[in-house]
């Protein structure tokens, strides 16, 4: 009997304690920890934003200077070569033999006109004497005229075979890439036939496609930013070179073309992404993008006021450098969630995280309450 009456007073006792903890606990969900920040004003670049691809402003097709068999050909397609470098060598044995000839003509015309000088020497000197007429010595004078305008003949003739001599040697005439390799070994070449296809990156042209509707915003000399999807951060800043009169007949599109001085890692061929700066906010209402989230009554931003969220529907605008343009729906100044703020209800309790405390250290008002999603996150 006594023991009954112990294990009475030990339930009641249990059940006692139970329900003053029931009783210590709070109400509703524990508050959400939150980082905030404040909207700002700043400047907002409005852009249009496409993908585009480069072409080479310097593509020439390298051709035969000169007619005969190509004897030697050095350099393939894809191949980057310097200026002056030795692309291929032409047949030069015609050229060489006659560069022989028209040197012996010129030695021996230089010696004839060595001769007839001294003969004009001479017969100035029978004419002083009275040996010879005048008209001897005239036609001696005309003479050696005659061989000088020949030597400067048989001169030019040589030139003109050590240069065609020369250009039988094809050489590359500026820094690039051979595109493509159209001779080979054997073909016989007349002039003008081409031998290679030469592409240089020292000076690129983008063509920039955008909708029809975006020509009333488009302008010659318009900033623009390009960059490449293979180079991420890479950002080149130029501006609209011109903007060609017609309208592509299959995408109904605007070439929007951008002169660029070539960089490392852009190729002829390659894609960029464009965007052109078209107007400038200065005094935008800007957030963080991480701050601006999807419910179903649109966008929202949570305004942090007393210790709760509250949901402020927004329209947003340009985005830019991680920061959301706000066109309306939130005042500049106002203190918005950053860091959890999309987990956070209308109304929701929350507890301000400051910056370099840690979790368990903050807002010791709220006591354990505020220290449960410290501690849940980190299991996550």
């Amino acid at each position: 009997m006594h023991r009954s009456r112990l294990a009475v007073l030990a339930a009641a006792l249990v059940l006692a304690a139970c329900q003053k903890a029931e009783e210590k606990k709070p109400s509703g969900p524990p508050p959400a920890l939150i980082t905030v920040t404040q909207a700002r004003t700043g400047a907002m670049e409005i852009t249009e934003e496409t993908l585009g691809t480069l072409e080479a402003v310097v593509d020439p097709k390298i051709g035969a200077e000169v007619a005969g068999k190509v004897v030697q050909v050095l350099v393939g397609t894809g191949k980057a070569v310097g200026k002056g470098e030795l692309l291929a060598v032409i047949d030069d044995t015609d050229f060489a033999i006659q560069n022989r000839a028209d040197e012996a003509d010129h030695k021996r015309t230089e010696a004839l006109l060595a001769q007839q000088e001294r003969v004009v020497e001479r017969q100035q000197q029978l004419v002083q004497k009275g040996f010879i007429s005048q008209n001897a010595a005239d036609d001696a004078r005309a003479q050696r005229d005659a061989l000088r305008e020949q030597l400067a003949a048989a001169r030019a003739r040589g030139d003109m075979s050590r240069r065609s001599q020369g250009k039988a040697r094809v050489v590359a005439p500026f820094d690039g890439v051979v595109e493509a390799q159209v001779a080979s070994v054997g073909d016989y070449v007349k002039v003008g036939d081409p031998l290679f296809q030469l592409v240089s990156s020292q000076k690129l042209r983008a063509h920039l496609p955008f909708p029809e509707s975006a020509a009333p915003r488009l302008k010659k000399g318009q900033p623009v930013v390009l960059g490449s999807p293979l180079l991420p951060g890479f950002e080149i800043r130029a501006a609209i070179s011109d903007i060609k009169a017609g309208v592509s007949e299959t995408g109904r599109a605007l070439d929007v073309i951008v002169d660029i001085d070539g960089q490392n890692g852009l190729r002829p061929g390659g894609t960029v992404n464009a965007s052109v700066v078209v107007a400038r906010r200065e005094d935008a209402v800007l957030v963080p993008e991480q701050s601006v989230v999807l419910r179903p009554a649109g966008k929202v931003v949570y305004a942090i006021a007393e210790g709760k969220a509250v949901q402020r529907v927004v329209e947003a605008g340009a985005r830019r450098a991680g920061m959301v343009e706000i066109l309306k729906g939130l005042p500049a100044g106002a203190t918005v969630a950053l860091d959890g703020a999309g987990f956070l209800t209308h109304n929701a309790a929350v507890t301000v995280k400051e910056p370099g405390k840690p979790a368990e250290s903050q807002s010791p008002q709220h006591g354990a309450a505020a220290q449960a999603p410290a501690q849940t996150g980190a299991k996550k």
